[in-house]
């Protein structure tokens, strides 16, 4: 299934969970949550802050508690009479025309001996809702309307749109085939012309991306608007989108903010992220440390809450520069002979190839798409070969469960023991979490802990994910935050998502370490940047590949709005090349320079020497010397970029943006070949120049005449100087001479082979026409 196929169902879930945004902020300030099978206490102070405040906490108790029992008493008193108010305000429908015209329904009432609770179309052809004004109908036969007509037609037209979403969903999620999903967004297509709702945001989107649809930004901008007008947050927030990246409308960041936050006041989550990245990196509104951290924590919650023990999907990061630049060099995607390579070996019972494919299978990445049919096959062949590794992988599938593998907790235990009694870490960790949780044994936390420890020392990163849990919460072991904090690390060096999520929630409250908002919010960045809309850059990646840059632009320059580092670069990189014809020509550098610019400011190094390059020879804005000088200058200095500290070099020699300092440029010049290998030659060529220019410099400062004049060659070379001169005059021409005869006796010797007949031209009847 593509993503596009997913985004829809995982929007409505995770929007579904969605508080308002108060409530957000009081339900993962504090209190208990569980995460992928792990305790986590979200505490707002650290042991060492209720400490310190305990004694303040006794002496003002009393005074609160007598508090309390005032505004409980004084707030359910308020909840019962809002309760009366909202029973008698609540609406009672009256029954339009039939037999009882303005008599109140009667609810329940007696029809065909069924009683009803609600309006039905029962015993109707036309499918008009109805109801009873007495409890029994059959006998006093007073009934009338629920709805007018005009209610009724419209009520109806929404039921066909919702069954003609739901046969276009249904081919859509059960069909790999391309073809089949333009079938399924014809159906879409034809729901979002009767105004269903959700149909009308699954085709906005595929017409903004190209996706099964032909791509048109106008009339997806159109669609948005609409579903603005409606209320939809996903609306909301494409519309914003276009007015920050200014496709099919006049840019306008002020807009753009302002939809941002209506779709995020509606729930949606990469609205939410969008602002987050806004206000951490100061775009379009001041620069908000706390406001990002409000945002980019919201989100993260939800990133964690639907993390599995498998770990989800794996995030691919491709950079279009690097493969344009660097043709050779590995992207992190397996070539397809590659995979049927292995695939193969897999066939005659490699064991680690049946290991590596079924991980690639489950996870998916690299250009594997997640399939849990292959990896459990894969798993189960090598486990029969009698390889831990697979038992444990296994020992996940099923503790997991899956539409491919039912969950079974047993066995789950049974391959989870296999895996560990072989010293396996992965089954020592499964087992771990079956003791610590009791799936399948007695809760035993003694056990648990001393498996997370096995794996954890074996380096491990779901041992010392779930060590660190326990020390943070003391469960079977007394609370120690230092303890947490350290496995929190160990297993975040892994890429462990959760680990970054409780390191974040560690920094964001100051439990164990000193509150730092910054680092909270780069840690919180960093699990928002694996949801499942990541999954978006491998799609876009593709539709470059495939030719189509116009799709992939799109995606991207949503994917840059949103933080990611590699989509800006990525968009900067397309419309840098001015493949992308939806942007004007003139419009083209001074985008790709914001994009630029916004990934330098994540510290991507090709960005900032491109910051550098634009401003040197004026793309997109005027040239600006001392502008690409600072650059340049920033790219040396931060990342240690060759390519920056040989254009500082030049820019040294020729005296641009600073002054001319010859003995400077060849520093630099010299660090650029220390840097990179790849830079000695470049060096070597420059550094030659910059010799001749040096010598040039040199002779023109002084007077040649004046030097020679000075110059007495009998006392430099002795009185017998001149006949020194003629004879190795005389010996080089001697031996240039040599060389040429040589040359004029070597020719016949080689004169052996025939000389080519020259072609005759043909005939001019057999000339062909020109």
């Amino acid at each position: 299934m593509s993503l596009l196929d997913e985004e829809g169902n995982q929007d409505e879930s995770l929007e579904s969970k969605t508080l308002s945004a108060e409530d957000q902020v009081k339900d993962h300030s504090t209190g208990t949550r569980v995460v992928a099978g792990q305790i986590f206490l979200e505490s707002g102070k650290s042991e060492s802050q209720s400490e310190n405040e305990e004694n303040f906490h006794s002496q003002e108790e009393e005074k609160e508690n007598s508090l309390e029992e005032l505004n409980s008493l004084e707030m359910s008193n308020l909840l019962n009479k809002d309760l009366e108010e909202a029973e008698v305000q609540s609406p009672v429908l009256t029954a339009i025309g039939g037999t009882a015209d303005g008599e109140p329904c009667h609810f329940p009432f007696l029809f065909m001996e069924k009683e009803y609770a609600e309006c039905t179309a029962d015993g109707r052809e036309d499918g008009r809702l109805w109801c009873a004004t007495t409890y029994d109908y059959k006998k006093d036969q007073k009934w009338g309307f629920c709805e007018s007509e005009e209610q009724s037609n419209k009520r109806r037209q929404m039921q066909e749109a919702e069954d003609v979403y739901q046969i276009g969903m249904k081919i859509l999620n059960e069909s790999s085939k391309k073809a089949q999903k333009k079938v399924a967004y014809q159906y879409l297509l034809k729901a979002a012309d009767m105004n269903h709702t959700k149909a009308m945001e699954k085709v906005s989107y595929a017409l903004l991306f190209g996706d099964y649809l032909k791509q048109n930004i106008q009339s997806s901008k159109e669609l948005f608007e609409k579903l603005t007008e409606e209320g939809s947050p996903k609306g909301q927030m494409a519309l914003g989108f276009l007015y920050a990246s200014g496709l099919g409308v006049n840019s306008s960041q002020a807009k753009a903010l302002v939809y941002y936050t209506f779709g995020a006041l509606g729930g949606n989550l990469i609205a939410h992220m969008i602002l987050g990245y806004r206000y951490w990196a100061g775009i379009g509104v001041l620069q908000s440390c706390e406001s990002a951290l409000t945002h980019y924590r919201l989100v993260a919650n939800h990133v964690a809450s639907d993390i599995s023990l498998t770990g989800g999907t794996v995030v691919q990061r491709i950079r279009l520069a690097d493969e344009v630049e660097n043709p050779g060099m590995a992207s992190g995607m397996l070539e397809e002979d590659l995979i049927q390579y292995y695939q193969f070996l897999a066939e005659k019972g490699d064991v680690q190839a049946q290991v590596g494919l079924g991980q690639l299978h489950l996870h998916g990445g690299r250009g594997v798409e997640q399939n849990h049919q292959r990896a459990f096959e894969y798993f189960n062949q090598a486990a029969n070969a009698g390889n831990s590794h697979a038992m444990a992988f296994l020992g996940k599938m099923y503790s997991e469960g899956s539409d491919v593998v039912p969950q079974s907790n047993e066995t789950a235990l049974q391959y989870f023991k296999k895996a560990a009694d072989m010293g396996n870490p992965v089954g020592q960790s499964g087992l771990g979490m079956a003791y610590l949780y009791g799936r399948g044994v007695p809760v035993n936390y003694e056990l648990a802990l001393k498996y997370f420890q096995k794996a954890a020392e074996q380096g491990w990163v779901d041992g010392q994910l779930q060590l660190g849990s326990m020390y943070y919460n003391g469960i079977g072991v007394k609370k120690d935050y230092k303890q947490a904090l350290k496995y929190f690390n160990l297993a975040s060096q892994g890429g462990h998502i959760l680990a970054f999520y409780n390191l974040a929630q560690m920094h964001a409250t100051g439990t164990g370490v000193m509150r730092s908002c910054h680092t909270a919010v780069e840690l919180f960045k960093n699990v928002c940047e694996r949801g499942r809309w990541s999954e978006r850059l491998m799609t876009a990646y593709n539709s470059y590949k495939d030719g189509d840059s116009n799709s992939a632009v799109v995606q991207y320059l949503l994917l840059a709005e949103q933080g990611y580092e590699v989509a800006q670069s990525n968009a900067a990189f397309i419309l840098d090349q001015k493949e992308a014809s939806i942007v004007g020509e003139n419009e083209t550098y001074p985008r790709a320079l914001l994009h630029w610019n916004r990934a330098a400011s994540q510290g991507y190094t090709v960005a900032r020497i491109k910051l550098g390059d634009y401003h040197f020879y004026g793309f997109g804005t005027d040239v600006d010397y001392e502008t690409a000088f600072i650059h340049y200058r920033l790219a040396s200095e931060q990342q240690h970029s060759a390519q920056a500290m040989f254009n500082l070099g030049y820019m040294h020699e020729k005296g641009l943006g600073i002054k001319q300092d010859i003995h400077l440029a060849k520093r630099f010049y010299d660090m650029a070949a220390e840097a990179s290998p790849d830079a000695q030659v470049p060096v070597f060529l420059a550094l030659c120049k910059l010799g001749v220019i040096y010598s040039l410099q040199y002779i023109r400062e002084i007077n040649i005449r004046e030097v020679f004049s000075h110059i007495d060659m009998d006392q430099l070379l002795g009185p017998e100087w001149d006949l020194y001169l003629m004879t190795i005059i005389a010996l080089l021409l001697g031996t240039i001479i040599a060389y040429r005869q040589r040359q004029h006796q070597a020719i016949p010797r080689a004169a052996g082979l025939r000389p080519a007949v020259p072609q005759q031209e043909p005939p001019p009847e057999h000339q062909p026409p020109q």
